[in-house]
This record gives structure tokens, C-alpha cells and sequence, in this order.
């Protein structure tokens, strides 16, 4: 049975995620430009079924505890920020994190300044980008279960998107969790 492009795309988009700490979207055109292929890329949960794999085979000793790190680390700055409503998105909520993955926040306001103006009453150093839709903060917090540092990005979003916010993928999954379900899985984890 032969590999369609976009499964070869997958597969080696889900190396450059889990070896690289790249994020889906780079990592799918990396690899098709290095497969000189010019197929359709795989969608999200393709290159996610990938890195699930490719976690199993190669990083099955390491990885549990790396993602439960991170998600500590989350924690902790759900909390911090509780008043902006944050959600947990990304490798870490979906459970494909490594060490080098980044922490994903989304927090809804009604002021997009507002969050800005809670990292700076923290004393907290950040760098902003974006555009006239989404605007990032993005903070750099050294994670001691890891020895590293690790970047968060907080996505600040308009506070009506937080009604979306739980829609599941195609298979049922949320894209994301609020922190009562990352203390869950946390729980979880630990029993």
C-alpha cells in the first residue's frame, strides 16, 4: 500500500514538531518543501496522529513527565491571569508537548490593553505581536522541573470568542480547556 503525499508530509512534519519544537503550520510546509512535494498538506490531526506516534516510538520514557511539567507551568499562569478567563490550547492541552514546545494561553478581555496592563503591574517582561484581530504576549518563564527555559504565548482574544472557545475538533477533542479541566487532567494524570 503506498503513502499518500499529504501522510508523508505528516510524518515528517511531526519530527520537525517533536525534534524542533516547531509548530504545526511551519513544520507542514517545511517538510513539503523538503519533500520537493507540491500536494495538499495534511490537516492538524493528521500531523497530530504523527506526532502521537512518533512520541509512542521514540520519546515514551521522557515525554509524560516533560508535558506534565508544562502543564504545571500553565497552571500556575492560568492563576496568575484567572481574572482574563484563560484557556489552555496547543501541544500542552492537546498532550503531544515536549520540552521544546511552547505554552499556549488564551485569554479573552474586554480591553485587549488590559492584559498587557496586568503583565506590567506583575513586573512582568513580555514581548507583544499581532495584528488588528489577535495580539500576542509572549513571556519567557524558566520551568525548574525542566531546567529551561519555556516560552509562553498568551493570545489575547476578544471576550465574545470565549463562547467558541470549547468547540471540539473533528473527533470530538477540544482544541482547548479552561483551568477547573487542566487541574482535572492534571488529577488524572497523577492517580
Amino acid at each position: 500500500m503506498s503513502v499518500s503525499a499529504a501522510e508523508e508530509i505528516a510524518s515528517a512534519a511531526a519530527r520537525l514538531v517533536v525534534d524542533e519544537g516547531m509548530e504545526y503550520a511551519q513544520a507542514k510546509r517545511k517538510a513539503a518543501r523538503a519533500l520537493g512535494r507540491r500536494a495538499e498538506l495534511p490537516s492538524n490531526e493528521q500531523v497530530e496522529d504523527e506526532v502521537r506516534s512518533y512520541l509512542q516510538l521514540f520519546c515514551a520514557d521522557s515525554q509524560p513527565a516533560e508535558l506534565r511539567a508544562l502543564r504545571e507551568l500553565a497552571l500556575r499562569w492560568m492563576q496568575r491571569l484567572a481574572g482574563f478567563r484563560p484557556h489552555l490550547s496547543g501541544a500542552v492541552w492537546r498532550g503531544t508537548a515536549t520540552r521544546l514546545s511552547s505554552v499556549h494561553i488564551d485569554l479573552y478581555c474586554d480591553d485587549p490593553k488590559a492584559a498587557e496592563i496586568a503583565l506590567i503591574n506583575l513586573g512582568i517582561d513580555y514581548d507583544a505581536t499581532g495584528d488588528d484581530e489577535l495580539h500576542y504576549l509572549s513571556v519567557a518563564e524558566r520551568c525548574p522541573a525542566l531546567g529551561e527555559v519555556v516560552t509562553l504565548h498568551l493570545a489575547v482574544r476578544d471576550l465574545d470568542d470565549q463562547r467558541g472557545a470549547l468547540k471540539p475538533d473533528a473527533r470530538g477533542r477540544s482544541w482547548r480547556g479552561d483551568t477547573a479541566a487542566l487541574q482535572r487532567l492534571l488529577y488524572a494524570e497523577a492517580s
